[in-house]
């Protein structure tokens, strides 16, 4: 099968630039890089990945284009790609170590200097209270900070002293290794990447130029939010290293036990216990809410168990457009302590619902019916 035209493969024309021919195998070899491309389509991508990579190869040598637009596919020696070395696998590497730091995230640099990292995230844990998760609020915290160190004004070097360019990168803070034809860029092992080294390092910070110090932020906790939700604080984490961007911090919250009620999303549950007289001639009792308090009607003859729902007494939710609802379990409380009055009521009272029969306790004929049925 006869190849493409290297510059319909790029998407390209024979007058495009050499940065313009960088930009557009960068994006291709992206789209197509094996580790982008998996399943049925893999097969495909990576021919398509080899076929823009040769492309490019050709095309960012000088030489090689010189050649391939004077006598195209002839005019360019196949035995060339197999042992390429010097500028033509340079373009080709520097171009294909940008794609994966666009790809992997590396902190590397682009250009000369030294290399630049961002900071490290940082994360605060917070206790709250659920009626504070509800309604929000504002809260101050200290988290760690770096000023810049008093001694050395941010040098890192010992007053008196000076920092010096690193002898084993020349400042760049990374080194390049070859091996064959491929050549591989690192970190500078001698300045770790800061491309310079202090000989004598200031006593006060140890070098590093800032001391560790405590700031005091304003947090705004969202009303509505929930057990386990983080807040991001974008600039607060660490900050970096050789003019590198700060990290972030991010805010866990914690929601505390609460001793009514529990959470299930935006909605609240609580138990409420109900004398066993109101359960069984029914009658109105106040259930607590996380905005006060609230009547509710007993029916007559009310089991443990007998769930009430209150709708809009839950939670909002910081995505919720509305609250959730409250439901309230009703416990039926057995007297405890009784006098000796007390107990004979109530075995006048047990004698009496026994002779009106299952009319009385529906639930405890059903079940002594299962039980026979069992054992039968």
């Amino acid at each position: 099968m006869s190849k493409r035209d290297y510059y319909e493969v790029l998407g390209v024309t024979k007058t495009s630039t050499e940065v313009e021919i960088k930009t557009a195998y960068r994006k291709l070899a992206m789209k197509y890089h094996p580790d982008r491309n998996q399943g049925e389509k893999a097969r495909e991508a990576e021919e398509k990945f080899k076929e823009c990579k040769e492309a490019y190869e050709m095309l960012s040598d000088s030489q090689k284009r010189a050649a391939y637009d004077q006598y195209g596919h002839a005019g360019v020696d196949p035995s060339m790609r197999g042992g390429m070395g010097g500028e033509g696998f340079g373009g080709f590497a520097e171009a294909f170590g940008d794609i994966f730091g666009d790809m992997f995230g590396g902190g590397g640099r682009r250009g000369g200097g030294p290399q630049v990292y961002r900071g490290n995230d940082l994360s605060y844990a917070m206790d709250i209270t659920l009626e504070e998760a509800a309604n929000g609020k504002n809260a101050q915290i200290k988290i760690p900070s770096w000023d810049e160190c008093d001694t050395c004004h941010g040098s890192g070097a010992k007053p008196g002293t000076q920092v010096k360019t690193c002898s084993t990168c020349h400042g760049s803070g990374t080194v390049q290794m070859r091996q064959g034809f491929f050549a591989v860029q690192q970190t500078c092992p001698h300045c770790r990447g800061t491309g310079k080294v202090i000989p004598e390092p200031c006593t006060a910070c140890h070098g590093q130029g800032r001391t560790k110090t405590q700031k005091t932020l304003e947090v705004n906790i969202p009303a509505g939010i929930d057990d386990g939700m983080r807040i991001r604080s974008v600039g607060n984490g660490e900050p970096g290293q050789n003019g590198g961007p700060p990290g972030d911090l991010y805010i866990e919250i914690r929601v505390r036990k609460h001793e009514v009620f529990e959470r299930d999303g935006d909605d609240l549950h609580c138990e409420v216990p109900v004398s066993m007289v109101t359960a069984a001639l029914g009658g109105e009792i106040e259930v607590p809410t996380l905005g006060g308090k609230a009547a509710i009607d007993i029916p007559e003859g009310t089991q443990t168990g007998k769930q009430f729902r209150l709708r809009g007494k839950g939670i909002k939710g910081v995505r919720a457009s509305y609250p959730g609802d409250l439901y309230v379990h009703i416990v039926v409380e057995t007297p405890v302590k009784l006098t000796e009055h007390q107990r004979k009521l109530l075995k006048e009272l047990d004698e009496s619902l026994k002779k009106g029969g299952a009319k009385h306790t529906p639930n405890n004929q059903s079940w002594a019916d299962r039980l026979k049925n069992l054992f039968t």
